[in-house]
């Protein structure tokens, strides 16, 4: 008998289908890939598992009773916990790391009614032991970055005694270690007979840890694969379509150097190094996490200060203050953390694609202080059109869009206005190999533009990059007569 027996799901959201009669099965101690292009409907069986909403019609069975949580607390109390891709409601800003991870346990009752500080500690620290994770217990949880988060949150699901943990995307801010650990974790939890659902558009992850992989497209189950996979094929089958992931053609000429760095110093202590990159230049720079890359483009983007030497913008000295003078210059950005930075709060005025898109221009689209959607609308049609967003309308919440959506209109955003330096963080992070493909289309389209991105996964370098860089210690190696990266350690 199964743990899990999901048979003909179907979930419709007005006149959207999300899932149109899915099926999945999941044995005990059996670790399952879930792939599927953004909008596949992997959210949608995932929130119905969960407890989050309700399906339509269809079947699931949990060790052979019927199965229909209708809270998150329900589903963990018949075994299911979820580790979403988001981590930002993992904790609360001003508590601690040991709190965050007793959150479950103060809200259930299972710590005593007398609490101490040295009690919870404790607790927390079996917990993050149990896991196989390291983090400071008495650090704020709202200064830690989007790694560490992502590692409280998995640890707590597993301080809950799940039958079933779903993982949806969890090693997308993690350093090579981290992903290792968070691999010999998974391993260990099947080894226990604790069965595993893990959605990651990283084959390298599904490579290292799933029996089996399970494709949804249109939301259906369309094909299925056991180890070893074939990923070719599993991708093709996510997208309908044959996989073209070859490395662009070099530009042939490109135009004069936008940005120049000499001698430039990350932090006091730090090995210089110079940086020139041409109009019309797409240039990546890889490396592990921690290695320097969102530094660098924070400081480009006047966010942070370099330590020491030079920038220079179409040639004449750019120091940029703060973000309004990088922008005010033609510097634009998308942080890596797309949720915190580059996104309303759901609900707030202006969660919608059209404002999302607007919110940075809109002095100059509106001089004089009166708004009017004209403009906005027009904007974000162009931008759903050419990109390939999957939205129902540009007055649709940004919220309910997927990942690779919400990527694609925080990409459009920048493309609304001219600019010289367009800086990427992270741009590929919880992105499908279909809408990662659009958007590498939308870079390389625009020759006026130069363009720095920071990615931790050189596969993906590669595929959108002109040229590759690698950064170490938040220093630039030196470059090699070959435009393809030295070697890095293997990243997930």
């Amino acid at each position: 008998m199964p743990l899990i027996d999901i048979e003909n799901v179907r979930r419709s959201f007005g006149s959207t289908r999300a899932l149109a009669g899915a099926s999945l099965v999941i044995e005990r101690g059996e670790i399952v890939a879930l792939m599927g292009a953004n909008g596949a409907g992997k959210s949608t069986l995932v929130k119905i598992l969960s407890g989050v909403q309700a399906a339509d019609s269809g079947s699931i069975r949990m060790n052979g009773q019927a199965c229909a949580p209708q809270t998150p607390a329900q589903a963990a109390a018949r075994g299911v916990v979820t580790v979403h891709q988001s981590t930002d409601l993992v904790g609360i800003p001003d508590l601690t790391v040991a709190d965050a991870l007793l959150l479950n346990h103060f809200v259930d009752g299972r710590q005593p009614f007398f609490l101490t500080a040295r009690s919870v500690r404790r607790t927390a620290a079996d917990i993050l032991r149990e896991a196989g994770f390291d983090l400071p217990l008495e650090r704020r949880f709202s200064e830690l970055g989007p790694a560490d988060r992502q590692l409280v949150a998995i640890a707590r699901a597993l301080s809950m005694k799940a039958q079933l943990l779903i993982l949806d995307e969890p090693t997308a801010s993690l350093s090579t270690e981290e992903a290792s650990r968070l691999y010999q974790t998974v391993l260990g939890l099947k080894a226990r007979g604790i069965s595993v659902l893990y959605i990651s558009h990283r084959t390298a992850d599904i490579a290292a840890l799933a029996d089996r992989a399970v494709v949804l497209r249109g939301g259906k189950d369309v094909a299925a694969f056991t180890r070893p996979i074939n990923f070719n094929a599993a991708i093709e089958a996510m997208i309908g379509r044959p996989l073209n992931a070859a490395r662009p053609q070099a530009r042939a000429a490109l135009g004069p150097v936008v940005l120049e760095l000499r001698a430039v110093q990350l932090h006091r202590g730090t090995a210089r190094f110079d940086l020139q990159v041409r109009e019309g230049e797409v240039v990546a720079i890889t490396g592990v996490l921690g290695a320097g890359k969102s530094r660098l483009l924070s400081a480009l983007f006047g966010t942070h200060h370099f330590a020491g030497g030079q920038a220079f913008l179409d040639g004449r000295a750019y120091a940029p203050r703060n973000p309004a003078e990088a922008l005010a210059a033609g510097v634009v950005m998308a942080a890596e953390d797309r949720h915190r930075s580059s996104l309303m709060p759901r609900d707030w005025p202006g969660e919608t694609i059209a404002a999302t898109i607007s919110l940075p221009h809109l002095p100059r689209w509106y001089p004089r202080g009166l708004m009017f959607s004209g403009r906005e609308t027009q904007e974000a049609n162009k931008a759903i059109a050419r990109l390939g967003i999957k939205a129902q309308s540009p007055h649709q919440s940004i919220w309910a869009l997927s990942g690779g959506n919400q990527q694609k209109v925080v990409l459009a955003r920048w493309e609304a206005e001219p600019s010289r330096l367009l800086l990427l963080d992270e741009p590929f992070q919880g992105v499908d190999v279909g809408a990662r493909q659009d958007i590498i289309a939308a870079i390389r389209a625009d020759r006026s533009r130069t363009t720095l991105i920071a990615t931790s996964d050189a596969e993906e370098a590669l595929e959108v990059a002109d040229r590759v860089l690698v950064m170490e210690n938040h220093s630039l190696r030196p470059e090699h007569q070959s435009d393809a990266p030295a070697p890095l350690e293997e990243h997930a």
